[in-house]
């Protein structure tokens, strides 16, 4: 046992004295949690700006204000002309609004097409405006009612919609947390990326290095057997995924804001379960392949080839079924599955109990064959 923590210790201190494995470990993962939590990012969540329609308001009446007051209520964002360079949609209030509502006749408001407009963003905006016409019509309805026929003025308009509505539609996904969007969905695939590239390139690099060096030969006379000190590569690869994954979770929560769930020693099982077959895949490769370089172009490129289909860079929701089938043929589709459960739905434990079970058994036989193929 003191071999194996003398290697493991030693390992570690390696890894950190080299100034490049802090831009690795902490620095390269931290901004891709950024720019792909802002790629990804919701309609309207806190990273996104709420869709942007340039108005025209000609009427003078009260009833456009509350129109323009509305939409932003409905989550458009209102601007005039001279600012309306990424408005998806424009609308243009006639003068006589007002007055044609209070005469009893249809007032009508009418589209602008904007040359930033794509489909998807002009429908959703008339989505929003149609809303806000809907909510107006339904104020104008209860007044009229509710005053015996008396004309609406901006003072009883006003009154009514700062009233609490007495009924209230709240729309939640049954039984699950909402699917995450932003940085609840950018920071899993980022740890699951990130912890694989590392400790394959740090675990292949270094046994590499040590063989070529003379460095394992030189282990090897003193009193520590193979199986030690293999033992101890892997113990000081998993130290290593330890302080990765304790500061990335860290700075997920406290500087993104994502919500980790309520299973937080479940998430830390997943994590080091799926860093333990990493580790091992890394040793692996370090006892295959002799040259440094090799290694790292092959841990590299078959990263990137797991991240992408194992659903770290998108959800496997949107692939087609058979894309879905290879996922999980890497651990990379088994670690997300388990990091979904645990943070993005808010489940326990027992949800992810399948998918490591599944990455134990890939860390097992990535060992048993680092074994087989290891030399000194």
């Amino acid at each position: 046992m003191r071999a194996i923590l003398t290697v493991g210790h030693n390992d570690l201190r390696l890894f950190l004295r080299n100034r490049a494995s802090f831009v690795w470990l902490f620095v390269m993962p931290l901004a891709f949690v950024y720019f792909m939590g802002f790629a990804n990012r919701g309609p309207g969540g806190p990273s996104s700006p709420r869709p942007t329609v340039w108005v025209d308001n000609a009427d003078a009446g009260f009833l456009g204000r509350a129109f323009l007051e509305e939409l932003g209520v409905q989550g458009l964002q209102v601007v005039g002309w001279t600012n309306g360079a990424d408005a998806r949609r424009g609308l243009r209030i006639p003068t006589n609004f007002t007055a044609d509502v209070m005469e009893g006749r249809q007032g009508r408001v009418g589209y602008l097409s904007s040359r930033q407009s794509g489909e998807a963003a002009a429908v959703l905006v008339e989505i929003r405006v149609a809303r806000a016409m809907l909510a107006i019509n339904a104020h104008l309805l209860e007044l009229a009612v509710g005053s015996g026929g008396k004309a609406p003025t901006a003072e009883t308009l006003a009154a009514l919609r700062a009233r609490e509505d007495p009924v209230v539609l709240k729309a939640t996904h049954a039984g699950r947390r909402p699917i995450p969007t932003g940085f609840n969905l950018s920071l899993p695939g980022v740890m699951v990326m990130y912890l694989m590239m590392n400790l394959l390139i740090f675990g292949g690099v270094t046994m590499a290095w040590e063989r070529r060096s003379g460095v394992l030969r030189r282990i090897a006379v003193h009193p520590v057997t193979q199986s030690e000190l293999l033992t101890g590569k892997l113990y000081g690869l998993m130290l290593l995924a330890g302080v990765q994954i304790l500061f990335l979770l860290l700075c997920g929560r406290f500087l993104f804001g994502v919500n980790l769930g309520d299973s937080l020693g479940g998430i830390l099982l997943a994590l080091m379960v799926y860093s333990w077959v990493a580790a091992s895949l890394g040793l692996l490769v370090g006892a295959v392949v002799k040259a440094e370089d090799q290694v790292v172009g092959i841990c590299v490129l078959s990263t990137m080839v797991m991240a992408a289909l194992g659903g770290c860079w998108w959800p496997l929701e949107i692939v087609p079924d058979t894309v879905k089938i290879l996922a999980h043929a890497f651990p990379t589709g088994w670690a997300m599955d388990a990091l979904h459960q645990l943070i993005s739905f808010g489940a326990g434990l027992d949800s992810a109990k399948e998918e490591i079970g599944v990455l134990a058994l890939y860390g097992l036989a990535a060992n048993l064959a680092a074994i087989r193929w290891f030399r000194v």
